[in-house]
């Protein structure tokens, strides 16, 4: 069973998140010949002022 985690910032919305886990599990199907039916995706959102970038907060960078 193949199972993916995807870390993102918040503010994506429900259709993009929506494609993410249709091409991810499209892509594990093609890549390890996994059943559809067996590919797991999880989405974490984190937000902006938990992520960093060369030290410095999303949030203060802007994203």
């Amino acid at each position: 069973m193949p199972f993916a985690q995807i870390y993102m910032l918040e503010g994506r919305t429900e259709e993009q998140k929506k494609a993410v886990i249709e091409k991810v599990t499209q892509a594990l199907v093609e890549a390890v010949n996994a059943p559809v039916n067996t590919v797991r995706v999880l989405i974490q959102e984190v937000p902006s002022t938990n992520w960093g970038i060369a030290g410095v907060s999303a949030k203060d960078l802007g994203r």
